[in-house]
């Protein structure tokens, strides 16, 4: 397979002819997404006190279907917030869904009290197949998991996009509502997630300049390295976009958020991200930020010793990393 070389751009001008290129073709790749509503019709289907902060269970109106989300309002912090989209992951576990934002991992605190108590509003929604959405695919309520997933992307193929097209767009629905909330700091949007989690983040920020950081844990290699470890079967269905090596690899992807902060943590034994590939992304990743004379804003780390996990010293490295660059008064 002969995939175009995208080497490390010469010069910023160099640089910005082919980012405004690598964008076009991206959103081509795509294929024709509905159009996302403008604005954001939310119903509220419940409000809660949960002491760090406020719940709001939410059914963002996506046009043909409805998004199951929630939105968290700290209480101890004064409005304009700061926020967190928090992506949630996979694992198979198709139950959880967004309520990975109220499970005890990767510490004993949730995500969700975590950041409510450094002053964060946090966001989620389900993604397709997940959580409240669950048997709402072409096969019906009593197709669900993985029989759901390839269902769905089935159908978007015949439709002429991805499913990881339309969970992006998702995902960008929600930016949409987070960003027009009053409560928000709409400047000071970041986001997260791990696993399935994090590639979702790293393709939102590349999409969208409202990210203005972003932390990914783990899923996040070249995709030609993936091919030549033979380790594509570490990856859903959902991982997928039509024509992608035809163009570039996932350098081009993350190039796309420079020089904004980026910070990734890897296992180094994680199959499902072959080293190789990791360490060419950062490579790619620090010299494209030291080009924008940024290089404080890119950071990598690699735990030669760990697979595919997230742990109580990833998670605080992911938080120190959001204050640091989401609520840079509290670093005084």
């Amino acid at each position: 397979m002969q995939i175009p070389s995208y080497p490390v751009p010469r010069s910023l001008t160099d640089w910005q002819r082919r980012r405004a290129a690598t964008r076009r073709t991206l959103r081509s790749l795509l294929g024709p997404l509905p159009p996302r509503p403008r604005p954001v019709l939310a119903t509220v289907v419940a409000r809660s006190d949960h002491g760090a902060y406020l719940r709001e269970d939410l059914e963002l109106d996506a046009g043909p279907v409805r998004i199951p989300a929630v939105l968290l309002l700290p209480r101890d912090a004064s409005p304009p917030h700061p926020a967190i989209l928090y992506q949630h992951s996979h694992w198979s576990d198709y139950a959880v869904g967004l309520d990975e934002l109220f499970q005890p991992w990767p510490v004993r605190e949730t995500p969700a009290v975590a950041l409510a108590r450094r002053g964060f509003a946090v966001m989620s929604i389900d993604a397709y197949a997940f959580g409240q959405r669950r048997g709402g695919g072409p096969g019906g309520p009593a197709e669900r998991g993985r029989d759901e997933e390839t269902s769905l992307s089935k159908l978007f193929l015949w439709q002429g996009t991805s499913l990881w097209a339309m969970m992006l767009r998702d995902d960008l629905i929600a930016l949409d509502y987070l960003a027009a909330r009053p409560e928000i700091h709409r400047r000071r949007i970041g986001a997260t997630g791990m696993s399935m989690g994090s590639t979702r983040t790293w393709w939102l920020a590349a999409l969208d300049e409202r990210i203005a950081a972003a932390v990914c844990v783990a899923c996040l290699t070249r995709y030609q390295a993936l091919v030549r470890h033979r380790a594509l079967a570490r990856h859903g269905i959902y991982y997928f976009v039509p024509g992608m090596l035809r163009h570039f690899d996932s350098e081009a992807v993350l190039g796309l958020i420079a020089p904004r902060p980026l910070l990734t943590l890897t296992g180094g034994r994680d199959p499902g991200s072959p080293i190789d590939g990791v360490r060419y992304l950062n490579h790619f990743c620090r010299r494209l930020w030291a080009l924008h004379g940024r290089r404080d804003h890119f950071a990598a780390r690699v735990y030669p010793r760990l697979a595919h996990v997230y742990t109580r010293e990833m998670w605080g490295r992911t938080v120190a990393w959001l204050v640091r660059h989401l609520r840079p008064e509290e670093r005084r």
